[in-house]
């Protein structure tokens, strides 16, 4: 039975206003021929009845009533205009008689027909909230539409009017239901909405000179972003949007100089080259926090002290630093060492640090003054872990000198050295106060005794014991090797318990829940896995990451945070397995991530030498749904130029609109990572591939998967349609290809000889034959027979790619041997080009065959002469290593990508730069042209997709001072918030984090 809170009308009241207005105003909606609606003059239904807006949009509870009585306190009938209709009946047009109203919504049998209840004598309730959600939007949504902006209308005028709209009432940042139902009305192809988009920002541009409408303002931009409308290099001087939610919003280049934007929500945004200059920023909400830098090399290791208030790290640079976690400040520097620390804890009174290095080493320190006490020596080899017992007089250290020794705290004297261990000792740990547990290379973990220093079980492993966990009451213990496998131990017997299976690469971490009920583990694999430690049952699988290499509950149990190589730490549900919110910002991979102890925070660290510390207790209020939610791997222009297809590791390929950006399709059945896509050349198909090992024909139109193309037994690495669009070729890891009908989807040929991958496949100019690559050769085929007509040997290393020259006559390979080769195809003869410093990444033959430019790993470009095989020039400005390149239609530009985050534009015949596109948060995986040559389209690792061109200038039209731009970004953002090239210039409100954090990311005051 759905009731919903306080929102009760009585009999008695008159039911106005909650109904099919869009239905209704269909009625009297025309469309002029430049799209603006018309409302016919005398319908005044959309402001003559307020009584239930009034009271939903100023009450205290929103929408407490759905209806009101008139100034005789009769009973009042649906209005012609506004009539109520069962959910059943909701596109009806017919007016409904008074009787008929009474007798369906409060005298009807089945309640589910209906959107409102009895609840009591006299007083009724909307059924669910939904309900309610949708006559708000709808109300919303109409009364924003119904008004007809006058040619000579003042802004004066406007003003006054947009302050007496529904959206100006109150703000709906607790209304999601209502933001996202009339978000999605923004993108339907419908005319009763075209105009919608446009006043919403007609209203944001209406406060910039009164107050009055900043609730519109800020309930307007919050819309449009949830819609996810691009709001990128908009002139909003002076705009007044407090408390509006932005997060992941794409406003690269906008000018927010004076505006007034306190509590506006940036989580995750794109704000590069965004300006700032005096606007008033009180309680602007990043979601991030200035990172801690100060370490020189990998950090080893954190520690929260006991009581929550400060943590400790230690690092490959030989020092030990303090941080405060309110101030988020360092507060001490312990410097001693002379190689890496590799261990550090606090006592269990926080006033002591204990430390191992690799200088064979134990210092002892004090908390407060950062001072060191004492040094304990006596290991001839690096110490790898200590440990303070229970009671803090004594230390417990293991090193790679294969023994552990126990120290006295006071006096700093080894008081027993134990023996037995063949190899380095990397874990210590107190089972209790008179055992020792330690885990070794040798295979074995063993169980000492702490008095008399004699060994007491022996714990055999078939492989090197990696990391062990005991449950609190001591009766197990749990421990993973270098395989993927998980053991349960019995403490008292010694004896093996249980075995965990269920990943399939090596185990990378462990841990329990607090509650001794539950294990968590991490794997290459790619997965976490949550096991019963009871029956040792599996419980759920968490998939989302790669190479995940730590995870670990949060304190109540009820959440697990990882973190992995993929730089990205991601928050699931343990009951679930849902993925709960993902955060990016670290550049390199990620090795620990910590919950606080005692709020709802996460410390992590990272190989990029930083410690970021992360605020998780807000949800993310707006769910953006039209974007990849992994890396972007393809995407490619349609051949008719209207549309765009994009393919993404999140096993989905989507549609996207050229002209404005709006997602058109996704389409989903691959069960593995969606490897590339292609267009059919008269654009109503679309060709995907994946890892799943399949290859998928889907139609534009409907968006139904029309074919799945079986028969390879491993993923396909290429896929490509023959010149005439009737053939398809797919290279595998298989180490085949096959060819196929393109219509029928029937298998036509099976090449075999290849003895690895298949990295690419392409049909020659003519259609006649096939080429091929794998880490071995270079293979041509015959199409029509599938023979085998020549082998192309000669690289010293993996071959990264080939190419058919326009004219069919020649093929160009490049290789991680850093060479690429011309071959003759007719002769077999080669030419071997030699330049370039690292490994080659990409090649392109120039339109008319007579150049080719290559680019590589060393951050270089090179243009050679295909006749001669001589190197033309050099391209150099990427800082990193260029992952593609193209010609422009006509050959005159070079277009290139690069792990350095930029798009760069070149004169080929001079080399010279011409222009340098920015705006990708991640290394750009590939670009393609538009076959005009009027837009570039560009994808990066950062999930996004760029749609780059000029007002009035193809590629060849380019010039120093002719620009091409980003038209519009798709899709969410990873990598975190992005400030650079920001202007903050007199801003008032950052608190001093808050700057440090904008300076830290690029941005400048």
């Amino acid at each position: 039975m759905f009731i919903q809170g306080n929102q009760v009308a009585t009999e008695n009241d008159e039911i106005t206003n909650i109904v099919n207005i869009k239905t209704d105003l269909k009625k009297k909606i025309e469309v002029n021929e430049n799209t603006e609606i018309k409302i016919k003059e005398g319908d005044n239904s959309l402001t003559k009845k307020k009584g239930i807006w009034e009271k939903y949009f100023t009450g205290d509870n929103i929408s407490k009533h759905v209806s009101k009585k008139d100034g005789n306190d009769k009973q009042q009938s649906a209005s012609e205009d506004m009539e109520i209709k069962t959910m059943n009946e909701i596109v009806n047009t017919s007016v409904v008689k008074k009787q008929d109203v009474w007798a369906m919504y409060f005298k009807g049998d089945s309640i589910a027909k209906y959107v409102l209840r009895r609840v009591g004598d006299n007083k009724y309730q909307f059924l669910h909230k939904s309900c309610q959600e949708y006559y708000a939007a709808q109300k919303i949504i109409f009364d924003v539409i119904s008004w007809k902006p006058e040619i000579d209308m003042t802004n004066q005028q406007f003003q006054i009017h947009a302050q007496r709209l529904s959206i100006n009432r109150k703000l709906l940042n607790e209304e999601l239901g209502i933001i996202q139902f009339i978000a999605e009305r923004i993108h339907e192809n419908n005319p009763t909405f075209v105009n919608l988009k446009s006043r919403l920002f007609t209203i944001i541009e209406a406060s910039k000179t009164t107050e009055q409408v900043s609730i519109a303002a800020a309930n307007a931009i919050t819309i449009l972003n949830s819609a996810n409308v691009n709001m990128h290099n908009q002139e909003w001087n002076n705009i007044k949007i407090p408390h509006a939610i932005l997060d992941h919003a794409f406003l690269e280049g906008t000018k927010f100089n004076n505006a007034n934007l306190n509590g506006v929500s940036f989580y995750q945004s794109c704000l590069n080259k965004v300006n700032f200059t005096n606007a008033s920023v009180n309680g602007i909400y990043f979601g991030e926090y200035a990172y801690l830098d100060g370490h020189s090399d990998q950090i080893k290791g954190v520690q929260f002290s006991p009581d929550g208030t400060i943590f400790m790290s230690f690092s490959s640079d030989t020092t030990i630093r303090i941080w405060d976690i309110s101030l988020r400040k360092q507060l001490q520097l312990l410097r001693g060492h002379t190689n890496v620390v590799h261990a550090a804890q606090f006592s269990s009174d926080g006033c002591k640090i204990v430390s191992g290095s690799g200088d064979n080493t134990i210092r002892i320190w004090d908390v407060l003054s950062g001072r060191q006490i004492k040094i304990l020596e006596g290991h001839s080899d690096c110490v790898n872990t200590v440990e303070f017992s229970h009671d803090n007089f004594k230390i417990i250290s293991g090193s790679s000198d294969q023994t552990i020794r126990i120290w006295d705290v006071n006096s700093g004297k080894q008081v027993q050295k134990l023996t037995g261990h063949s190899a380095c000792v990397h874990i210590v740990m107190l089972l209790d106060n008179s055992k020792i547990l330690s885990c070794s290379h040798d295979k074995t973990i063993r169980i000492w005794d702490m008095l008399s220093g004699k060994q007491i079980q022996t714990l055999i492993h078939s492989s090197r014991a990696v990391g062990v966990r005991i449950l609190s009451n001591k009766s197990k213990i749990i421990s993973y090797v270098n395989d993927a496998i998980i053991y349960i131990w019995d403490v008292s017997s010694g004896e093996q318990t249980q075995i965990l299976k269920g990943h399939s690469q090596v185990v990378n971490g462990i841990e329990l829940s607090s509650d001794d009920s539950k294990i968590v583990s991490c794997s290459y694999d790619n997965t976490i896995r949550i096991w019963d430690i009871l029956s040792g049952k599996q419980i759920q699988i968490l998939e989302g990451h790669s190479n995940i290499v730590t995870a670990k509950f949060s304190p109540d149990n009820l959440k697990i945070v990882s973190g992995a190589d993929d730089t990205t730490i991601r928050i699931w549900d343990v009951l679930s397995g849902k993925q709960l919110q993902v955060l990016e910002g670290h550049s390199h991979g990620v090795r620990c991530v910590e919950f606080f102890p005692n709020e709802s925070k996460i410390l992590s660290y990272s190989f990029d030498k930083t410690i970021r510390i992360w605020d998780i207790s807000l949800e993310k209020k707006i769910q953006l749904e039209q974007g990849h939610s992994d890396i972007v791997t393809g995407a490619q222009f349609s051949p008719d130029g209207f549309k765009i297809v994009s393919c993404s590791q999140d096993r989905t390929v989507r549609l996207w609109d050229i002209q404005s950006g709006r997602q058109i399709q996704v389409f989903e059945g691959h069960s593995h990572y969606v490897l590339g896509v292609l267009f059919s050349f008269d654009s109503h198909k679309i060709v995907s591939y994946s890892a799943d090992s399949t290859i998928r024909i889907w139609d534009v139109l409907s968006g139904k998967q029309l074919q799945v193309l079986e028969g390879h037994s491993n993923g396909i690495t290429d896929v490509q349609f023959s010149p005439d669009g009737s053939k398809l070729v797919s290279g595998s890891k298989d180490r085949t290809i096959r060819i196929w009908d393109a219509s029928l989807g029937k298998e036509l040929q099976l090449l075999k000889g290849h003895t690895f991958w298949v990295l690419h496949v392409q049909f020659s100019p003519d259609g006649s034959k096939i080429l091929s690559c794998s880490v071995d050769n270079i293979r041509l085929w015959d199409v029509s027979s599938g023979t085998e007509l020549q082998i192309f040997q000669g690289h010293f290393s993996q071959i990264s790619g080939i190419h058919f020259s326009p004219n069919g006559s020649k093929i160009a390979s490049y290789s991680w041997d850093k060479t690429l080769r011309l071959w003759d195809i007719s002769s077999g003869e080669q030419l071997q080009l030699e330049g370039h410093l690292q490994l080659v990444k990409g090649a392109q033959f120039s339109p008319d065959s007579s150049k080719l430019v290559s680019c590589s790993d060393d951050n270089t470009l090179r243009l050679w002469n295909v006749s001669s095989g001589k190197q033309i020039r050099v391209l150099e400005g990427h800082s990193d290593g260029v992952e593609r390149v193209q010609f422009s239609p006509d050959g005159s530009k070079i277009i290139s990508c690069s792990s350095d985050k930029s798009v760069r534009i070149w004169n080929a015949s001079s080399g010279k730069q011409i222009q340098l596109l920015e705006g990708h948060n991640g290394r750009i995986l590939g670009i393609h042209l538009s076959s005009n040559g009027s837009k570039i389209l560009s994808f990066s690792e950062d999930k996004t997709i760029r749609l780059w061109g000029s007002d009035n200038a193809k590629i060849i039209d380019v010039t120093e001072t002719n620009l091409m731009k980003c038209i519009w970004q798709m899709g969410i953002q990873g990598s975190g918030l992005s400030i650079k090239d920001s202007i903050w210039k007199n801003t008032s409100g950052l608190t001093p984090q808050q700057k440090l954090l904008v300076k830290q990311r690029g941005g400048t005051f």
